[in-house]
C-alpha cells in the first residue's frame, strides 16, 4: 500500500500497477482501490484481513465430477446447502480460474477397468474419460491439458470459456480425431466457431498432426488438389497426372491426422465430390473437419458426402441468461459490470454473438486503459455500442 500511495501522490499511479498488486495477492482490482481509499482515510497501510471465498478439496473434487462445468457445480452446491451459502457465479468463476492458474490440477477419475476381453477403445489415446451414466451410453469429458491454447480473441487477457457449446465441440473433435471421421461445424457468422475449433484442436494429445487447408472462393478440383498437397507437405513432389497425384494424396491420408478445412461453404459441388472420393478410400485414416457459416447447407447439396458426416455440430448464440456469466469468465473487465448493464448491451448490439461481444470488450479495454479507476459503467457501454452499430 505504501508504494501505491506514493505513486498516487506523485501522479504516477495507473491501472496496471493496481492490476499487478491485485494479481499478486489474489484479489480484484476494486478491492485494491478500496484498500487505497481506506489507507488515505485512516493512515493504515496494512490491508485488512480478507476472508474471501476458497474452493475446498471436496468442492474441487465435485468440479472434476461435473467435467469443469462451473454452472453445474453451482447448481449442485445450491441443492446441497441452499443458495444462501453459495457464492455468485462470477466469484466462483474467478476463484476457480485463479486456482487453476496457480497450478491446481483438475482431474476426472478414470472409470474402473473391467476384466475380460474387450474391443480396443479408440478414444483412450485422447486422454478422454467415459463416465458411465444411467441408461445407455455415458458422458465424455476432456482431461485437463498442461498447456492452454493461445486463441486470438481481439483483446489481451481474454480466455476460452467452457460453455456447453465449447465442451460439445471438444468432444466432437476428439471423437473425430480418434476414429478418422468427417464432421461438420456450423453456425451463424461470429458465433465463435473458429475460436472454439482452434481451442479444441490445441487440446488434442497430438496437435502437431493437425493440418489446415486454406481454400479460395469456389476452387476447382485441381486447385483443391494443390492446396491439399500443400497442407500435407506434398506440394513439390505432387505428380502432374491427376491419377498419380490422387494416389499420393491417398497414401498421405493413411497417417492418423486431422485435416481442417475452414470456410467449407466456399467449396462447389465438384470439389466436395472430390473430398468424398478421397475419404471413401478404405486406407484413409485422417479425420476431416469441415467448418464455416453455411457449411452444413453446402454439404447437404452433396448427399454422398453428407451421409458420411459423423457429427453435425452447431455452435449456437449465447443465451440471454448465460451472457453475463460467460462474459465475466471471458475477461476480467466484465466481472464488476452489473447484470442489467450486460443485458442492455446484449439487447443493443450483442444479440448473443460472440464476435460482437469480443469487439465490445476490445473497445472498452482500450477506453479504460491507463485510467485510475477501471470500472465500466453504462455511459462507457453506450459509447462502445455506438462504435459497433456503424452507419444507419
Amino acid at each position: 500500500m505504501r508504494r501505491l500511495l506514493e505513486r498516487q501522490q506523485a501522479g504516477e499511479l495507473s491501472t496496471r500497477h493496481v492490476r499487478a498488486v491485485a494479481e499478486t495477492v489474489g484479489v480484484s482490482e476494486r478491492t485494491v482501490w478500496r484498500w487505497l481509499e481506506q489507507a488515505k482515510a485512516t493512515g493504515r497501510l496494512e490491508a485488512g484481513a480478507r476472508q474471501g471465498y476458497a474452493v475446498s478439496d471436496e468442492v474441487w473434487a465435485l468440479l472434476g465430477e461435473v467435467g469443469g462445468n462451473v454452472a453445474e457445480l453451482r447448481r449442485r452446491l445450491a441443492a446441497a446447502g441452499g443458495r444462501a451459502s453459495v457464492p455468485s457465479a462470477s466469484t466462483l468463476h474467478r476463484v476457480i480460474r485463479r486456482d487453476r492458474r496457480a497450478g491446481r490440477a483438475l482431474l476426472v477419475e478414470r472409470e474402473p477397468v473391467v476384466a475380460g476381453p474387450s474391443r480396443p477403445d479408440p478414444l483412450s489415446e485422447l486422454g478422454l474419460n467415459v463416465v458411465a451414466g444411467q441408461g445407455t451410453g455415458g458422458q465424455v469429458f476432456l482431461r485437463e491439458q498442461k498447456h492452454l491454447a493461445q486463441v486470438p480473441v481481439l483483446v489481451p487477457g481474454a480466455q476460452v470459456v467452457h460453455t456447453p457449446a465449447v465442451r460439445s465441440v471438444l468432444r466432437t473433435v476428439a471423437h473425430a480425431a480418434a476414429v478418422g471421421a468427417v464432421v461438420c461445424l456450423y453456425g451463424d457468422a461470429g458465433q465463435g466457431k473458429t475460436v472454439v475449433l482452434q481451442y479444441a484442436l490445441s487440446q488434442l494429445p497430438h496437435p502437431a498432426r493437425v493440418r489446415r487447408v486454406h481454400v479460395g472462393v469456389h476452387p476447382t478440383v485441381p486447385e483443391l488438389r494443390r492446396v491439399l498437397a500443400d497442407a500435407l507437405e506434398l506440394g513439390r513432389r505432387l505428380p502432374r497426372g491427376a491419377g498419380e497425384a490422387d494416389l499420393m494424396l491417398v497414401n498421405a491420408l493413411r497417417q492418423p491426422r486431422v485435416l481442417v478445412l475452414d470456410e467449407a461453404q466456399r467449396l462447389p459441388g465438384p470439389a466436395l465430390e472430390f473430398l468424398r472420393g478421397l475419404w471413401d478410400h478404405p486406407d484413409t485414416n485422417t479425420a476431416l473437419v469441415l467448418a464455416g457459416a453455411g457449411s452444413e447447407r453446402a454439404l447437404r447439396r452433396v448427399p454422398a458426402l453428407a451421409s458420411r458426416v459423423l457429427t453435425w455440430e452447431l455452435v449456437p448464440r449465447l443465451g440471454q441468461r448465460e451472457v453475463a456469466t460467460v462474459m465475466a469468465a471471458f475477461h476480467p473487465l466484465w466481472e464488476d459490470v452489473t447484470a442489467d448493464d450486460v443485458a442492455w448491451a446484449d439487447e443493443q448490439v450483442g444479440h448473443g454473438n460472440f464476435r460482437t461481444w469480443a469487439k465490445l470488450t476490445s473497445h472498452l479495454t482500450a477506453e479504460i486503459y491507463g485510467r485510475s479507476r477501471a470500472v465500466v459503467d453504462r455511459r462507457m457501454l453506450e459509447r462502445a455500442c455506438v462504435r459497433l452499430k456503424g452507419p444507419l
